[in-house]
């Protein structure tokens, strides 16, 4: 991490037919004010890949930029930027102001060849296929590893891995794992479930197969949701509160910020009945327990001892 707020990079953009920026892509980005040696040695290097591809009816230009990461996007050069800066760890998730991002990327058929214009996908089916050109899908954003490779990290199905997902060394995203973009881990971590947009996972924890995070996209809600270091989300939970350190949720159990959640260590009531509060009140604290109790049906939280998950180090290394 710096505290720098400036970023700079130097690459590739892809322009369709009609004008429509497809794409951009920077091999590295920095931070700071750009050196111009750096910025023309930057520019020697990919400027050989600049052209016409008239299979798939765009211009590839080189293109330099410095943005502010403080301010909103303006471009869609700017915009890619800005998630090769979240992918290269260059800035955390939550840290890059991504305001009206969706304005500057449009909708793109993301082939094996490169990005298309989705009219010029349409027109061009004969001509794509014989040259052996797939859409591989129709979205506003690309697969991670199109453009950044993260180092030390493994990804089974690089479909389910969003450009601007934040994936630190030691991460392993499984086939049904999912990361959007702006969420991510912060240190070695097993994803088998979903990561939302905004969601960061801390070091060590383990989050189930088929467990879902919450987001803030839709919904209205504007709690980020955090999870801390040694924690485990049990496969098909789910949570829409944060979780401290060491914590642990059941299988199958979902909470959120409205869940009604018996304190088992809590405090009496004058009937002498658990205290019960809503999830909410609980988000981000350390060594809890999440479970569901199998007799009277209700959510319960117990305080735990010790460490939530112990990942396997040989798999993560």
């Amino acid at each position: 991490m710096t505290d720098a707020r400036t970023a700079w990079g130097t690459g590739l953009t892809t322009i369709a037919g009609d004008g429509t920026v497809l794409d951009a892509w920077f091999p590295e980005v920095a931070t700071g004010e750009p050196d111009a040696e750096a910025v023309a040695a930057a520019l020697r290097a990919v400027e050989a890949l600049a052209g016409p591809d008239e299979r798939r009816n765009v211009t590839v230009e080189t293109v330099h930029l410095v943005i502010d990461l403080d301010a909103a996007p303006t471009s869609t050069a700017d915009a890619y930027l800005r998630l090769h800066a979240l992918s290269h760890l260059v800035a955390r998730p939550n840290e890059v102001n991504l305001d009206g991002i969706f304005a500057h990327l449009p909708t793109v058929a993301w082939t094996n060849a490169g990005p298309v214009h989705p009219d010029d996908a349409n027109r061009l089916r004969p001509a794509l296929q014989r040259a052996g050109i797939q859409v591989q899908g129709l979205d506003k954003f690309p697969r991670l590893t199109d453009y950044v490779q993260p180092s030390g990290v493994r990804i089974a199905d690089a479909s389910r891995v969003r450009l601007g997902a934040h994936l630190s060394p030691g991460t392993t995203v499984m086939h049904e794992g999912f990361v959007n973009f702006n969420a991510g881990t912060l240190g070695a971590s097993m994803v088998e479930g979903r990561i939302s947009q905004g969601v960061v996972v801390g070091d060590g924890s383990d989050i189930g197969g088929g467990a879902s995070i919450m987001g803030t996209l839709s919904g209205g809600g504007q709690h980020r949701v955090s999870i801390g270091a040694r924690t485990l989300l049990g496969a098909n939970s789910g949570i829409g509160i944060s979780l401290g350190d060491d914590c642990v949720v059941e299988a199958g159990l979902y909470v959120t910020a409205g869940t009604k959640i018996v304190l088992v260590d809590g405090p009496r009531t004058a009937d002498g009945g658990r205290t019960s509060v809503k999830g909410a009140e609980l988000s981000g604290r350390d060594g809890l327990l999440f479970r569901r109790n199998s007799l009277s049906g209700a959510v319960e939280a117990v305080q735990r001892a010790g460490v939530g998950v112990t990942l396997n180090e040989a798999l993560h290394a």
